[in-house]
């Protein structure tokens, strides 16, 4: 895992950006100081939306060697293991709310070499995610509900974050705990002092008029 799971990482999610100039805004972003790119990938099923498939993260691999962190918003991830591994992904995150038993996913891509990951949207208490803590290796919680990018960002998500935080940091562990959704400038802060590292921004990179700046001020503004 190159990027440091206890660092403060900016990960911009592709969903925002220009699909007609892909490469050139993920060369954008990474000279910004993106730390790893963020992949949705929906199934319009899991969530009433469809983005983009194994095609086009075979295209993002070949084009950038930063991590890509992949989020699995499908009914079925186990059957996609494979695909999102030979195409690439360095992480696979799959969702509780799809897999209310997700050992078996977790297990098989822990077996392809690759980091998992389990996500919980906004709704969902964190009680199901806290017993896999030390199975995996990120926490993904949602602060919009998945399917769609630009939303606001939902606030009291920021007491799950603070709760996995200090579960993580009592077991000892090296999880990557991660925040997606409407994230950016203004609540940047929050999200890192409730115990957040990897920050998920997708339309306040890719739309920014200055995406490093934009990144800094994430990063640590």
């Amino acid at each position: 895992m190159a990027a440091d799971s206890q660092s403060v990482c900016i990960a911009p999610s592709l969903l925002a950006s220009d699909f007609s100039q892909l490469a050139a805004d993920i060369d954008r972003v990474t000279a910004a100081g993106a730390d790893l790119l963020h992949l949705d990938i929906m199934d319009g099923h899991f969530v009433p939306n469809l983005s983009y498939g194994i095609p086009v993260v075979e295209a993002i691999r070949r084009c950038t060697d930063l991590e890509l962190d992949t989020h699995l918003m499908l009914t079925d991830p186990l059957e996609y293991v494979g695909p999102f591994v030979d195409a690439g992904a360095d992480f696979l995150t799959i969702h509780l709310e799809a897999c209310p038993e997700p050992a078996p996913v977790l297990r098989a891509i822990r077996d392809r070499g690759i980091g998992c990951g389990l996500a919980v949207n906004p709704g969902t208490e964190i009680d199901g995610m806290l017993p896999y803590l030390p199975d995996i290796d990120l926490a993904l919680i949602m602060s919009v509900q998945p399917g769609f990018g630009g939303q606001s960002f939902q606030d009291h998500v920021l007491s799950k974050v603070r709760l996995v935080r200090e579960e993580i940091d009592s077991q000892g562990l090296t999880v990557a705990l991660e925040i997606d959704g409407g994230v950016g400038p203004k609540n940047a802060a929050l999200c890192r002092e409730a115990g957040a590292r990897w920050l998920v921004a997708g339309s306040s990179v890719f739309g920014a008029a200055d995406a490093t700046e934009a990144i800094q001020i994430i990063r640590t503004g």
